[in-house]
C-alpha cells in the first residue's frame, strides 16, 4: 500500500470512548479487516496505570482525585503511572510489530525526537527509561502492550499541557525526574494543530517500511 497506516484525528474524546476505538480497530487489524491505523486524541484529565501498577506513586487519593476531575484507570499497556490530559496530544498506532517489540519503542522514539528537532529543541532517548526526554524532563512518555502481534497504547507528547496536573503523582514512578511541555520549552504559546501534523509527518518517515515486514524478519 502507498501510506503504511491511515490516520484519524478525534479530538477531544473521555478516555474510555477512545480505549474501546483501539479495542476496536485493533480486533479488525487483527482479523485482516483493517489497514493499521494512528489514532490523535486529546483527554479530559485521567490518570492511567500499566501492568507496573503506580498506584504507590499517586500523591493524592483516590477519592481526592476523582474530587477533582480526574478519571483512573487500569489499562494494559506497560509502565508505571502516567497523566493524560488536554493540551497533551496522545498517539495510538495500532500497528503489527510482531515480536520487535523494543525495535517499535525505538522507532516511535525517534519519531517523536524529530519532531522535537524541527522545532530546534534537542531531545533524546533514554536506555533506561522509555520516553523522549529534554535534559532530565521527560516531555513524550511511552508506553505500548502487543497483543497478536498489533500494539495498543502508544505515545503522549505535551504540548501545552497543565503541569500542575502532574503534581498528583510521581510521573512514571521515577521520583528524581520531571516533566516539561512544548510550550514551556519553547517560551511560547504551543497548540495541537500545530504539532499534529508534524507528528503525522514523523510518524510516516519512521514507519515507511510496512510494519508486516518485521514480522517477516523473524520468521
Amino acid at each position: 500500500m502507498d501510506e503504511m497506516f491511515e490516520v484519524r484525528e478525534l479530538g477531544l474524546l473521555p478516555y474510555q470512548e477512545a480505549w474501546d476505538i483501539q479495542k476496536e480497530i485493533h480486533s479488525a487489524i487483527v482479523a485482516g479487516e483493517s489497514a493499521p491505523t494512528l489514532l490523535l486524541v486529546e483527554h479530559p484529565p485521567v490518570i492511567t496505570f500499566g501492568k507496573g501498577g503506580g498506584r504507590q506513586n499517586l500523591l493524592y487519593s483516590e477519592s481526592t482525585l476523582a474530587a477533582r476531575g480526574f478519571e483512573l484507570y487500569d489499562v494494559e499497556r506497560g509502565g508505571n503511572v502516567t497523566y493524560h490530559g488536554p493540551g497533551q496530544l496522545v498517539g495510538y498506532p495500532l500497528f503489527p510489530v510482531g515480536r520487535r517489540v523494543l525495535r517499535f519503542l525505538r522507532t516511535l522514539e525517534g519519531a517523536m525526537i524529530s519532531v522535537l528537532c524541527k522545532l530546534g529543541i534537542n531531545a533524546t532517548g533514554s536506555p533506561g527509561y522509555a520516553g523522549v526526554w529534554v535534559g532530565t524532563e521527560k516531555v513524550v512518555a511511552i508506553g505500548v502492550a502487543v497483543r497478536r502481534d498489533v500494539s495498543l497504547h502508544g505515545f503522549a507528547l505535551n504540548v501545552a499541557t497543565n503541569l500542575q496536573h502532574f503534581e498528583t503523582i510521581v510521573p512514571c514512578g521515577i521520583p528524581d525526574r520531571g516533566v516539561t511541555s512544548l510550550t514551556k520549552l519553547l517560551r511560547r504559546s504551543v497548540t495541537i494543530e500545530e504539532i499534529c501534523p508534524l507528528v503525522i509527518e514523523a510518524m510516516h518517515a519512521a514507519f515507511k517500511k510496512p510494519s508486516t515486514d518485521l514480522k517477516k524478519e523473524i520468521s
